[in-house]
């Protein structure tokens, strides 16, 4: 098995990268990729014909919050985006210009009364800081002086705009504390989730705050040396309930998205009973990963040389992803947060 990141590289033309949501969003293409067979070529909403009654969908309600900040530590600017809430209340977070930062430093957002104070500063643009509001206060914070931290690959000059901060959130969203919005729940709407209901599709929910780390390339050139940064997640005890249920009812387990796939995993023992969970995963799945919990992924594309696409590759099947994602650049799908999806079904074995 490799052990090389190179051997997850592919080329992807510019024209191919979506920097605008598909309208409405459940007209987004969808690229079916059975076990075996010809791939197929469908659309979003055509999802409830592709699942069977008894089936649970399983989709991540985290809500993404302004989490791009602009600090100054005297006359230095310090670019800030929020990562996780610590146990503590203090935040990780991701600094540019993280150097001029010491313990004990305290950083202004412009106007606002709001202050941070440097806890700790670790390798790289890792810093812990404590605000000096919490709750409400915070959240109103945010909303005065914080901006979303759009993935790099989708171009705003001028910063995200008023639609930005409507498409960027999915009809799942509930709890607030992401940093990127999961990108695979973007394609529901109303309309849609009616159908999967009408099918006699379970639905279900789960918690995971995609953190600031989603961003970071791999800075390796040896999967084995890459580390991920942990995000906080939580299942209920209702929710892990009526997903065994409908599992031993013979029913699949359907992630919405990479970070509904990676938490449910986190929370999966050997024998593929889900349990009740609440702190931080930072699973890396890659090939060779042997799964648990899930059956069937629906999925954005993702970058090349990233860890999801090297988890896709885990679920998909290395050598049959390669080829979807080569169906995918020729037939002119959309790629990335903003782009089109494929529905995977779980095919272990096939290693690089």
């Amino acid at each position: 098995m490799t052990d090389l990141v190179s051997d997850f590289d592919f080329t992807l033309p510019p024209q191919n990268i979506a920097d605008h949501p598909a309208r409405p969003r459940d007209s987004a293409r969808l690229l079916d990729v059975p076990v075996d067979g010809p791939f197929r070529d469908r659309h979003v909403r055509d999802l409830p014909g592709r699942l069977r009654a008894g089936d649970i969908l399983v989709a991540n309600d985290t809500a993404v919050i302004p989490a791009q900040l602009s600090a100054m530590r005297g006359d230095a600017k310090i670019g800030i985006t929020l990562d996780r809430i610590l146990p503590d209340g203090t935040w990780h977070v991701l600094a540019r210009n993280a150097r001029r930062l010491h313990p004990g430093d305290t950083l202004t957002f412009g106007a606002s009364h709001v202050t941070a104070r440097v806890i700790a500063r670790g390798e790289g643009g890792d810093v812990t800081l404590r605000f000096s509001a919490d709750g409400a206060a915070f959240d109103q914070f945010l909303h005065d002086v914080g901006h979303l931290a759009l993935p790099p690959y989708i171009a705003r000059p001028d910063g995200p705009t008023d639609a930005d901060r409507r498409d960027y959130s999915t009809i799942f969203a509930q709890h607030r504390g992401a940093v990127a919005a999961p990108t695979a729940g973007l394609h529901f709407t109303p309309g849609l989730l009616a159908g999967l209901d009408a099918a006699g599709v379970i639905r279900q929910t789960l918690t995971l705050h995609v953190g600031a780390g989603t961003f970071l390339p791999m800075r390796s050139d040896q999967i084995s040396a890459h580390r991920m940064h942990a995000e906080r997640g939580t299942i209920s005890p209702h929710a892990a309930a009526r997903i065994n249920a409908a599992r031993a009812a013979g029913g699949r387990i359907v992630a919405v998205g990479t970070t509904s796939l990676r938490l449910l995993e986190s929370a999966t023992d050997e024998n593929g009973i889900v349990h009740p969970f609440h702190g931080e995963t930072s699973i890396f799945i890659r090939p060779g990963y042997r799964f648990r919990a899930v059956d069937m992924l629906l999925t954005n594309f993702h970058l090349p040389r990233s860890t999801l696409f090297m988890l896709v590759c885990a679920f998909g099947g290395y050598h049959r992803m390669k080829a979807a994602y080569a169906h995918a650049i020729a037939s002119g799908y959309r790629f990335y947060s903003y782009g089109d999806a494929c529905l995977l079904h779980r095919t272990e074995g096939d290693l690089p």
